[in-house]
This record gives C-alpha cells, sequence and structure tokens, in this order.
C-alpha cells in the first residue's frame, strides 16, 4: 500500500476530510441551535397559535452568575401580554396596537424587561445619579447649562422646568434632564431626546405633546434610576416618534 494509506481503499488525507465534515456539520447545529435562546419557540399564524421549534431542538437554559453572586438565565423571555392586534384578517398582517402604544410598550415605544435595579459603578455606588445629590461633579461653564430653561413639547406648548440633570458618574456626562411639570410631579427626558436652544433658553422635546408628559414613565427613587426604569423612559419618549400624533403614522407623501 502507498504511504500514508490506512487500508486499500482509505488514506489518512481522507479520513481528514470526513472529520472536518462531522466537526463542521457539529458546529453548524450547535450554532443553530445557541440562536433559539430568544424568539423561540415561534408562534403560529394558524388556528390555535401553536408553536414551532423546528430542527434542532431548543437548547437547555443557560446561567450567568453576577457580581454579587445571584443567578440570571440568558434568554428568559417576555412575560408581556402585548396590546396588538392584527390590522387584516390575513397572516403576515402588521399589527396595531389597541390602546396607548406609549403606555403598553409596543412598537417603537417597547422596551426589555431588564433588572429592576440600578445600573453600579466599580465602586458598588448608583451609576446615575441627580447631580444635585453628590458633591464632586459640576457643568462645564462653557456648555449651556439647562437648568432653569423652559421645556417645550413638539405641538410648542410649555410643559415645565428644567431643575435638575442627572449625571453617569462612570463617564461623566448628562444623560437626563429632570422637568419640573407645569401639571405637578417630575419626570426624566433623556438628553439625546432633547435639543437645548442656550438663545431662548428653551429645551425642547419633539417626541411628545404636551398632554403626553404626564404618563411618563417615573422612578420609584428620586435620586436614582434602575435600569428597567431606563428602558421604560426611553421606550416611551422613542416611541412617541410615531405615536405622539396620527400624522406620524401617514406617509410623508
Amino acid at each position: 500500500m502507498p504511504a500514508g494509506a490506512l487500508t486499500g481503499y482509505m488514506d489518512v488525507a481522507q479520513m481528514t476530510l470526513y472529520a472536518f465534515w462531522i466537526f463542521f456539520a457539529g458546529l453548524i447545529i450547535y450554532l443553530r441551535r445557541e440562536d433559539k435562546r430568544e424568539g423561540y419557540p415561534l408562534m403560529s399564524e394558524r388556528p390555535g397559535g401553536e408553536a414551532v421549534v423546528g430542527f434542532p431542538d431548543m437548547p437547555a437554559p443557560k446561567f450567568f452568575r453576577m457580581p454579587d453572586g445571584s443567578m440570571i438565565q440568558s434568554g428568559r423571555g417576555d412575560t408581556r401580554e402585548p396590546r396588538l392586534t392584527p390590522s387584516r384578517p390575513t397572516p403576515g398582517a402588521p399589527y396595531a396596537p389597541v390602546g396607548n402604544p406609549l403606555v403598553d410598550g409596543v412598537g417603537p415605544a417597547s422596551y426589555a424587561e431588564r433588572a429592576d435595579e440600578p445600573d453600579l459603578t466599580l465602586g458598588g455606588e448608583p451609576q446615575i445619579v441627580p447631580m444635585s445629590s453628590v458633591d464632586n461633579f459640576f457643568l462645564d461653564p462653557r456648555d449651556p447649562d439647562p437648568r432653569g430653561m423652559l421645556v417645550e413639547a413638539a405641538d410648542r406648548a410649555i410643559v415645565g422646568t428644567i431643575d435638575d440633570v442627572w449625571i453617569d458618574r462612570s463617564d461623566p456626562m448628562i444623560r437626563y434632564l429632570q422637568v419640573d411639570l407645569n401639571e405637578g410631579g417630575r419626570v426624566l427626558v433623556p438628553v439625546v431626546l432633547a435639543d437645548i436652544d442656550s438663545r431662548l433658553r428653551r429645551v425642547k422635546v419633539k417626541a411628545l405633546i404636551a398632554r403626553q408628559f404626564a404618563d411618563v414613565p417615573r422612578t420609584a427613587s428620586s435620586t436614582q434610576i434602575t435600569m428597567l426604569e431606563e428602558d421604560r423612559i426611553t421606550g416611551y419618549y422613542g416611541g412617541g416618534y410615531l405615536y405622539a400624533t396620527p400624522a406620524r403614522q401617514e406617509p410623508l407623501l
């Protein structure tokens, strides 16, 4: 037999090729199972709404140990029942909200069910806090100070006044503007969704009209914000770019 031959019909090169095929097939199956950790099982739109898993099966739950020793499960899934209904009776029709989409958290106003606890710094302190609650932070005098500025909604109504800013202690910057509403109460506005006009001394928030500020999700604490609250607040304002007025849901042309 020639060098490298195992039998009269097989040699080392051929066995190496077969081993690679087996490894690659196993890799594809493994990756296909792993990508089913979120979004599966699919719910069929056929009568009965049976679950569709397909091949291969769902992977076993994966758990991660957090710095505090607790365990969380990856891809826990969403336990909320979305307040949506098909816009047409045909399969594949888009869903339309049945209530207030900003409050219900659907479509662009949706949010992830993150942990209802604050994100922490390396020192174990809440990461995002009001600047009035800490002593070692200040606003650069070269930048406009939004405190005291009026807040203008998308319908040009004045809804309140900025009375504080919430800063990120790990990445020193403003994250939220705190609004003292004319109708009572305080809400946070993500600074990336606010237009600060230093000349007019106004903060323009184009995401919402005036009456929608009353339903902005609040924080349970006046000195810290949880990761879940962050997602809910950002989702509320983000959804306003589509749902704030009926005209925003219509085509441009």
